[in-house]
């Protein structure tokens, strides 16, 4: 019996001291064009444990919110955890945000909600010619706009190119179709937001942002990384208090 109660001390000790020492997990979700590169000049406190979500192509018929189920299997909802997304990440986020139990939530350069995308994402989706825009042509799109559209991508133009270069065609037409289909009206009030204000594909004007960035673009998270981290780390650490 002596033994019995000795084997399940010591398995109760064991447990007790992993759980002090397991940290809470900051699952990172990338831009549309982009993956965990985007996050390379991001450092997030020691308190965390840091995991990237990794994008698979969506199948032809899904929404935003289905790819949000499939892409949250990735996370371990047995241990505390927040959200952070980037564009297209941040909306996939704000529909986790409605199955899962994140400590926080917080969206960088993106949308809570349809009424934040710019108007121009409304009337593609009345007039949906990107359905039959095939999507070798959608990432041609993306790679002759992204130097206009993003004012600062030369300051890592090698890693934009990369990301953009190793994006499956299949992967941005279909989700191209979520963005202009997604629906969404209402979000956990919770979210954090954090915006730039030369954000050009989602125009701040639009954006009920908790945070505002001086000079930040769309892609600040590479550009402005030491900035944002800061940011990041105080919206973070308040949840553990």
């Amino acid at each position: 019996m002596r033994r019995i109660w000795t084997i399940l001390f010591i398995i109760f000790s064991v447990s007790l001291s992993w759980a002090q020492n397991s940290k809470p997990v900051v699952y990172l979700i990338p831009g549309q064009g982009a993956d965990a590169r985007l996050y390379k000049n991001i450092h997030l406190d020691s308190l965390f444990e840091v995991r990237n979500i990794e994008y698979f192509t969506p199948e032809k018929e899904w929404d935003m919110s289905d790819f949000a189920r499939q892409l949250a299997k990735q996370i371990d909802t047995t241990s505390r955890f927040s959200l952070v997304g980037v564009s297209l990440g941040g909306m996939l986020a704000t529909e986790m945000a409605d199955f899962l139990k994140p400590d926080t939530v917080v969206l960088v350069s993106s949308a809570k909600s349809r009424k934040e995308l710019p108007f121009r994402y409304r009337v593609q989706k009345t007039i949906p010619v990107y359905k039959f825009v095939p999507g070798s042509i959608v990432k041609l799109g993306a790679k002759v706009l992204q130097p206009i559209v993003e004012p600062d991508r030369g300051k890592d133009a090698k890693t934009f190119k990369a990301m953009l270069r190793d994006k499956d065609p299949k992967f941005l037409k279909r989700t191209v179709k979520m963005i202009l289909e997604w629906d969404r009206q209402e979000f956990d009030p919770r979210i954090v937001h954090i915006h730039g204000d030369l954000d050009k594909t989602i125009p701040a004007r639009n954006v009920a942002f908790d945070y505002l960035v001086e000079d930040g673009s769309h892609m600040m998270v590479l550009t402005r990384g030491e900035l944002i981290s800061q940011l990041l780390n105080q919206i973070l650490i308040e949840t553990l208090e």
